[in-house]
């Protein structure tokens, strides 16, 4: 009998196929109506579930499916999934870590160049027939210091482009440093604000990093620096962020994820200098392709009763 699979998350009709070329029958819960004809129907038989982080899982969901025995969170994240309800239920939880850490890295940099050089502000303004009023100057890129939060695969991504492709200093905040890695290490997150030109957030979401980015990190970045939220929404204080930005406390922001997304608040729209993409960061071809043959090899592994390859601890 083929593992049913139920898919809360958007997923394209190319990756369905590849789900049942895999020999997997999938179920398609994206829409609230979709899931509960699919719970419904084959709540009985469904043993797995693919989701992502801001969509989740909760317990209530779980106890809906008593043949479930693995959640699949396609990307790295998985903050919207109980973990601690799916450990207790004896349910198996996967996520896909280094999957779209390349396409998140090149997505960075569009935002770090964005903010700097002012290219979308530029373009509205040739756009309105502005083109001598636009011609301004605005800061290089080049030899800026980058303050990363967060080093892991996606950050480790970043440095590497903003080391050797633009010569920036690169110094990091990680709960302990990486000795294998040339960049300066920071065990206090303000120390790092205090000395960027450029602070990228990187980190997962969750009560540890909640509003790490508040005011006062903000102001130790200053006014002619650019925050950059590539991570989780929750991690920067958007009231605090707004704020800043209005009081020209800092320069610039380019959010690829906001807290509450996906509604954004007026104050944020109101602003432009916070550029603002729809978590689309991780999202290409190749990112795709590559979240999905990981999630097919951990539901291969679990269906075989092998070890899982990304398990959630």
């Amino acid at each position: 009998m083929p593992l049913d699979l139920l898919v809360v998350t958007r997923l394209s009709r190319h990756h369905q196929q590849q789900l049942h070329q895999a020999g997997f029958r999938v179920h398609m819960g994206e829409r609230p109506e979709q899931r509960r004809e699919a719970v419904a129907e084959y709540g009985d038989s469904i043993r797995a579930v693919l989701t992502i982080g801001t969509i989740g899982f909760t317990a209530e969901e779980m106890d809906e499916l008593p043949r479930l025995g693995l959640i699949c969170a396609q990307g790295v994240g998985f903050e919207g999934v109980d973990v601690e309800a799916a450990h207790q239920r004896g349910i198996a939880v996967t996520h896909g870590p280094g999957t779209n850490a390349e396409t998140v890295a090149d997505h960075t940099l569009g935002l770090m160049l964005a903010c700097l050089r002012r290219i979308p502000q530029s373009d509205a303004a040739v756009r309105r027939g502005e083109w001598q009023t636009a011609r301004r100057s605005h800061p290089d890129l080049h030899g800026r210091t980058l303050g990363l939060l967060g080093m892991g695969n996606i950050a480790r991504a970043i440095a590497r482009r903003a080391h050797y492709g633009f010569d920036m200093p690169v110094i990091y905040y990680s709960r302990s440093p990486k000795p294998e890695l040339a960049y300066h290490h920071e065990s206090d997150a303000l120390r790092v604000a205090e000395q960027a030109d450029v602070l990228v957030a990187a980190l997962p979401g969750g009560p540890d990093t909640r509003h790490l980015v508040d005011a006062t990190m903000l102001a130790a970045l200053g006014t002619k620096g650019v925050l950059i939220n590539i991570g989780r929404g929750s991690v920067v204080d958007t009231e605090a962020l707004v704020a800043a930005i209005r009081e020209q406390r800092i320069a610039s922001a380019g959010l690829d994820v906001i807290d509450g997304e996906p509604e954004v608040p007026e104050a944020v729209l109101a602003e432009e200098s916070i550029i603002l993409t729809p978590h689309t960061a991780g999202l290409s071809p190749s990112a795709l392709d590559a979240t999905i043959e990981l999630v097919i090899r951990n539901l291969q592994a679990f269906e075989a009763g092998e070890t899982l390859m990304t398990p959630v601890r």
